[in-house]
């Protein structure tokens, strides 16, 4: 082959390289907890390619108990955040522009677990006790289901005396409060391996309160959101997303394992990984990514018909979320 004409399709296939390597529009996603199984559908999306695929650099950047999502969002440290919609639309009514842009969870897996020699049976029971919750934005629900039980948190008599519990089950195992929060895929499960039996204890779970809210969406600036640009990218986002999450629904052992080769910490242990992500699937277990106006509509009724010392929303919500990103998608 003659040298010159060598050396051009060399240059133009390293051009043709750098232009599809430049194409890759660059995504910055903050997760609201640490690498786990709750998020196993965007480190999927990112290890099978489902992200390059849609012409995206994706980094996911891990959370942790001193990281709050909305804050990092509106410090321009990620494009868009795993949050809890109360903690969003509380966000949002303080001044964070967040907006709901997709839903992969369907539904809540929050919890509240009780040891059953404490003589709880029933939420009529909680009046006197000490139960443990977390705060940092995940108090909302909680708070919400104790007005509507009329039970003060402040710990007057006829109230419940709230401890602010650790990301851990320790209270509960030190027997520091008869009733902890748990997430139905992750610290119920770390209760039972500390070797108290299913059998022993009594369980409540925020759906059956009928104070459940919406958990793990996908939010993002409401200022960013008004560029198309934006728009388009968020919907090749949230498109490979899901088709990670469907992946993992279908193949929940090696999602597990793909989940533990991004801990970088060691932490996380397969046995704990592939049962949380059975879990998980169950949650997320017939979204398509879109948000359900229902599910919207009954969060915030929950929110604010709860009232209480410290209500979470004042105020109707405006404009808190959008369809415009699942449209671009094309997600019905």
């Amino acid at each position: 082959m003659n040298r010159t004409l060598l050396a051009v399709g060399i240059a133009a296939f390293g051009l043709t390289a750098a232009t599809a390597a430049g194409a890759q529009e660059k995504v910055t996603l903050q997760l609201k907890w640490v690498t786990q199984a709750q998020f196993a559908g965007y480190y999927v999306a990112k290890d099978k390619g489902f992200y390059k695929e849609a012409g995206l650099d994706v980094t996911v950047k891990p959370g942790g108990p001193d990281i709050a999502p909305p804050q990092v969002l509106a410090g321009g440290g990620a494009d868009v955040i795993v949050e809890w919609m109360p903690a969003a639309l509380a966000a949002r009514e303080k001044g964070v522009p967040l907006v709901n842009i997709a839903q992969p969870f369907k539904r809540s897996g929050m919890m509240l677990t009780c040891r059953k020699d404490s003589g709880i049976k029933s939420s009529a029971d909680f009046k006197g006790k000490t139960l443990g919750v977390w705060f940092f934005g995940n108090e909302y629900p909680f708070m919400a289901w104790m007005s509507r039980l009329g039970i003060k948190t402040d710990g007057s008599a006829g109230g419940v005396k709230v401890i602010k519990q650790g990301f851990n089950v320790d209270p509960i195992l030190q027997k520091q409060a008869e009733c902890i929060s748990t997430m139905t895929y992750n610290e119920y499960w770390q209760v039972i391996d500390a070797g108290i039996k299913a059998d022993d204890l009594v369980t409540f779970k925020y759906a059956d309160q009928g104070v459940a809210t919406m958990e793990d969406g996908l939010y993002a600036s409401e200022e960013k959101l008004k560029d198309p640009k934006f728009v388009e990218r968020m919907g090749k986002f949230v498109k490979a997303s899901m088709k990670g999450w469907d992946w993992a629904r279908a193949n929940p052992t090696e999602a597990a394992k793909i989940v533990l080769d991004n801990d970088t910490t060691g932490a996380q242990t397969e046995k704990h990984q592939v049962r949380m992500m059975g879990e998980i699937n169950k949650l997320t277990d017939g979204s398509t990514g879109k948000l359900a106006e229902a599910d919207y509509a009954q969060t915030v009724k929950t929110l604010l018909t709860a009232g209480g010392e410290a209500p979470v929303i004042t105020k109707e919500p405006k404009g808190a979320w959008t369809a415009a990103v699942t449209d671009a998608a094309g997600i019905k």
